[in-house]
């Protein structure tokens, strides 16, 4: 769990360690980064908004280098926004979280998609994330008005 807010760090152990999960966390991206390299997890729940090395730093340094590029992702973000959600995913991220969330879905969530990881449904996962994504993205687009037009 990688996240500059200590009490979502908490809140995110509180709920994954009884459901059998061991949570390894950090406060920044640089710490991520290191412990990540040291002992490579099974999935990284990952803020997008710290200090020094963002979330999306974080995950292109993880996923350029072959040693950590396989390491599933789940942005937890206070950044709701489609176009965000849909950066995400494109990165290759499995999942995102927007903040605040309902911490007794965390431990299903992360059970879910590490379950769909496990049946080799990565790849499927990510793409029917962005599709989705992009058909939200179309809809929206579609119902604004162009530019000089009136409602």
């Amino acid at each position: 769990m990688v996240d500059d807010d200590a009490s979502v760090r908490l809140l995110c152990r509180i709920h994954l360690e009884p459901a059998g999960f061991r949570v390894v966390e950090a406060s920044d991206g640089d710490e991520a980064l290191e412990l990540v390299r040291s002992d490579p997890p099974d999935l990284i729940l990952l803020d997008i908004l710290m200090p020094g090395v963002s979330g999306w730093q974080v995950a292109a340094d993880l996923l350029n280098d072959r040693s950590t590029d396989q390491i599933p992702l789940v942005f937890v973000s206070a950044l709701t926004q489609r176009r965000e959600r849909l950066r995400a995913f494109r990165l290759g991220a499995v999942g995102y979280l927007p903040k605040p969330f309902d911490p007794n879905e965390l431990a299903p969530t992360v059970t879910a998609l590490l379950d769909q990881i496990d049946r080799g449904d990565r790849s499927a996962l990510v793409a029917d994330n962005i599709e989705k994504l992009q058909a939200e993205l179309g809809r929206t687009a579609k119902l604004r008005p162009a530019e000089g037009q009136s409602r």
